[in-house]
């Protein structure tokens, strides 16, 4: 059986094979760096919004970052979460205050420089507090979703080794319901801590 000539077929050939090289040219850059996984852990200081003073804790968190994306949205990943604030307490403060919240979202970093990673985060997760009166001893505990927003820098201390500086601002909705409108509680504070990339950025 012959087959009948398709000059629109032939067309379509020769333009994939004269386009072939050019796709061999730009198909590595599209795996220009491995997937970036970090996990992290550092000391927190935290203004709680409850007394007057600060509250301290620990926190940790896991970094997520694909390979594979657009460049406007290369340095995008997702970020999970958690801290607890249970030291410090000032005398003002309830003798039993702690919070604790766990959540996650999306960070980008701005990937520009080799040792220096910029960055911005939008998280949302739970919260959950312990408060009272230490005049009548009365305790309480509540629970919220949480919206954060902070940023930070992390710096390459060598190799895969990461130190980051982070700040985060926070909103617990209709916390305080004798105020009209509701009152938000707004804890905000810093952390200091060391993160493990488990993968590098690689050249071809």
């Amino acid at each position: 059986m012959r087959l009948k000539p398709y000059p629109g077929l032939a067309l379509a050939l020769l333009f994939v094979c004269a386009a072939y090289p050019t796709l061999a040219q730009t198909a590595p850059a599209a795996t220009e760096s491995r997937p970036s996984l970090a996990i992290g852990a550092g000391l927190s200081g935290y203004n709680p919004d409850l007394g007057h003073g600060r509250m301290y804790g620990g926190a940790l968190w896991i970094d997520y970052t694909p390979n594979r994306a657009p460049s406007l949205l290369r340095g995008i990943g997702i970020e999970a979460e958690a801290r607890d604030l249970n030291y410090g307490r000032s005398p003002s403060q309830p003798s039993n205050l702690r919070e604790d919240v766990a959540g996650g979202g999306v960070i980008y970093s701005w990937r520009h420089f080799r040792n220096i990673r910029p960055y911005g985060k939008f998280l949302m997760g739970y919260g959950n507090t312990d408060y009272g009166s230490n005049i009548t001893h009365a305790r309480y505990h509540d629970s919220r979703t949480v919206t954060s927003v902070g940023g930070g820098v992390e710096y390459r201390a060598f190799q895969s080794v990461w130190v980051r500086a982070d700040y985060e601002y926070q909103w617990w909705p209709n916390f305080f319901k004798a105020t009209t409108p509701a009152g938000l509680l707004n804890p905000q504070g810093f952390t200091v801590g060391v993160s493990y990339h488990f993968s590098r950025p690689h050249s071809h």
